[in-house]
């Protein structure tokens, strides 16, 4: 399994403190805002800090969020794991857009990002110069950077790419032995999507981060660096340029959730084929509401 991103381990760094400093075995562990300030980072982070000591037997489960035992030396992350400075920035370069500090068209500069990151103007510069390269951001003529839409050619060929890694990774699944980590990791993740399912559709709001984590287990599986850096370009891509039109968010959001639910009950049941065929009808629909979406802002653009 791929490891956490540099703003998890943080995170699970920071919660191991709080746990063996302020909880007793058997303590609730405080609400996700309580523990987003303990760790100075997002309720995304800190999920994917939980997810972590549910995996590692430090909290009971996802849901059940009490303290099974105390903090182990071996439990944290070493200091020299917790300062790659792309992922850091990347990182906080997608909170940004996901929480909409960035709006599309966002005009931001290297001494703000490197603020926000805690790294050096130097390694935000050498940064945008490698992500640039993904059409997503644009270096400004006056000075500073810009968030960029981009074609449907780039979505196409993107969607392409993904499904490749993406039908890969529910195969490997298939070779996975009986008790394996990875099917508990499912019934949590099913779990998590029945619940949101069962929720008013306009109180789906954590939908986009949910979307994200399922698509990051499964590239995970394949503990591939490659299928790593097209998933967080993909992630990127798609939620951030839904932030162009949100005139259907709702009806898309429930629609992509139903499309997850296909793929996680047959998953979690072990009938790999009917998890794959799922996921290849998630994956055009998905490349299709995206290019849709492109061509009309496209038409809007050019009727101006």
């Amino acid at each position: 399994m791929a490891k956490p991103p540099t703003t998890t381990r943080r995170s699970i760094n920071l919660l191991l403190d709080h746990a063996a400093n302020h909880l007793d075995i058997g303590a609730p562990l405080p609400s996700e805002t309580r523990m987003a300030e303990i760790a100075e980072s997002s309720r995304t982070a800190v999920r994917g800090a939980l997810r972590h000591l549910a995996e590692h037997g430090l909290v009971a489960s996802m849901k059940e969020r009490y303290l099974l035992r105390k903090p182990r030396p071996d439990d944290y992350f070493d200091v020299s794991e917790l300062h790659s400075a792309t992922e850091q920035l990347q990182q906080v370069l997608m909170e940004r857009i996901y929480e909409r500090d960035l709006p599309p068209g966002a005009e931001f500069t290297e001494a703000e990002l490197s603020r926000a990151a805690g790294v050096s103007t130097i390694a935000v510069r050498e940064f945008l110069i490698g992500f640039s390269r993904n059409g997503l951001i644009s270096k400004n003529p006056r000075g500073g950077w810009r968030l960029c839409a981009f074609d449907t050619k780039y979505a196409q060929e993107l969607g392409e790419a993904r499904e490749m890694f993406e039908l890969k990774s529910i195969e490997r699944i298939a070779a996975l032995p009986p008790g394996d980590p990875v099917f508990a990791r499912l019934d949590e993740l099913l779990a998590r999507h029945e619940a949101l399912a069962g929720e008013p559709a306009e109180g789906r709001a954590e939908f986009p981060a949910l979307d994200r984590e399922f698509h990051t287990f499964l590239i995970g599986l394949l503990d591939n660096r490659f299928a790593e850096n097209l998933n967080e370009v993909v992630s990127m891509v798609y939620h951030y340029h839904y932030q162009w039109d949100k005139r259907d968010e709702i009806p898309r959001n429930r629609h992509a959730l139903q499309e997850h639910l296909a793929i996680l009950r047959p998953l979690a049941s072990g009938d790999v084929p009917a998890a794959l065929a799922a996921m290849r009808i998630h994956l055009r629909s998905s490349r299709s509401t995206m290019l849709n979406s492109l061509r009309n802002r496209e038409g809007r653009t050019h009727a101006q």
